[in-house]
């Protein structure tokens, strides 16, 4: 019993000169609390201009000149394609002769306005209304006479069909002007249109922007509607990407959007200003859009970007340095503090971004960890300052 209860002293002597043993390393300690943390959401899409116009013609002709080319800046009203304009300016002067010629078949000149025209003051309305006063004064006398017994009955009857005949001629009359009136006003119509066929012809920008695609040369033959380029315009641009289904209750319109672009070195900013109505049937996936100033044009449409979208500004998480993670064999761990002495803590770690690391598991808040996990060993830690993360 004397030899078993020495090896007890023994022993417990040496677990007290254990920690004692450990060697002592300089270390730089953080404490770990919540810090804010927003919630993103990460999407990857395309950007689009803002509007894209199939360029297409509305008469037809022989193309006699191009005026563009692929990757050409236009302006709205600018001169694309021009038409042989032969036809169309002769087709103009036909319609001119021909309001001409109705003006005139009511007695108007040149300068006389037809919305002035008195259809009962027209030439062929006056003589009609003449003679059918005259015809009204005869069968007047032949009343008389036929009252005083002066005057057969068929020679009375011949006055009266007289007098219904000329009252029908001035309807008759009358009708005509106004028909020829009418007439003028189809003429002015056929003039109209062909004046617009003539500036059709000369097949104008629609939108401000750049040419994406020409699809005609000089000589070709145009239908009605046939497209001769593909415009697109790229101030501002639009990002058009996708949000998984656990995500689209939390999207709003206004929602800060970050973009890293392909092949551009600093992200852009942008803010959502469309969401679908409704999710992919096929993918259950909202789409949504976000406009990108683009003033000074360096940016153009069908680049590839990747979007961070702030869901929950106001989130927060435990979050540690970079460099106090220490990654092996596909786990990770940091070196926490535990009454001085540096020991490994395995943990789960979430997203990564400039300002820390996000730990799911492992840590709580207080938990002291080192700085530098590349220093990390069981030892204890002499440090003089403590810093927050």
């Amino acid at each position: 019993m004397l030899l078993l209860l020495g090896c007890d002293q023994q022993s417990q002597d040496v677990v007290r000169r254990e920690p004692e043993a450990l060697p002592s390393i300089e270390a730089e300690v953080v404490t770990i609390d919540y810090q804010l943390w927003p919630t993103l959401v990460r999407s990857q899409g395309s950007l689009f201009g803002d509007e894209q116009s199939t360029v297409g013609t509305e008469v037809a002709g022989r193309v006699a000149k191009v005026h563009f080319d692929l990757g050409d800046s236009l302006q709205k009203g600018d001169a694309m394609v021009t038409l042989d304009l032969q036809e169309f300016e002769l087709q103009v002067v036909q319609a001119e002769a021909q309001l001409q010629q109705a003006r005139a078949s009511v007695g108007l000149k040149e300068n006389d306005d037809e919305q002035s025209l008195n259809p009962e003051a027209a030439p062929p309305v006056r003589e009609a209304l003449a003679i059918w006063q005259e015809a009204k004064s005869n069968l007047q006398r032949a009343k008389d006479l036929q009252s005083n017994n002066a005057i057969a009955r068929g020679e009375f009857d011949q006055a009266v069909a007289a007098e219904h005949v000329a009252e029908a001629r001035y309807s008759s009359a009358l009708n005509s002007v106004l028909e020829k009136i009418a007439v003028i006003g189809v003429r002015r119509a056929e003039l109209s249109l062909a004046r617009q066929r003539l500036e059709d012809a000369v097949i104008q920008a629609p939108i401000d922007g750049y040419v994406q695609r020409r699809q005609v040369a000089p000589g070709s033959y145009l239908m009605v509607g046939q497209p001769i380029a593909v415009m697109v315009s790229t101030n501002p641009l639009r990002f058009r990407g996708t949000v998984p289904e656990r995500h689209a209750q939390s999207l709003a319109v206004g929602q800060e959007v970050q973009l890293r672009i392909e092949s551009v070195d600093q992200p852009r900013l942008a803010k959502i200003t469309r969401i679908s109505p409704m999710l992919e049937l096929q993918s259950r996936a909202l789409v949504f859009e976000a406009e990108i100033p683009n003033d000074d044009l360096s940016l153009r449409a069908g680049l590839f970007a990747e979007a961070e979208i702030v869901i929950d500004p106001q989130a927060q998480a435990l979050v540690i340095p970079h460099s106090a993670i220490v990654e092996f064999a596909g786990t990770q761990k940091v070196w926490k503090v535990v009454d001085g002495v540096a020991g490994e803590q395995e943990v789960l770690a979430g997203a990564r971004r400039e300002q820390g690391l996000q730990i799911l598991e492992g840590l709580n808040v207080g938990d002291r960890i080192l700085l530098h996990g590349e220093k990390g060993k069981i030892a204890r830690v002499v440090t003089n300052t403590s810093t927050d993360p």
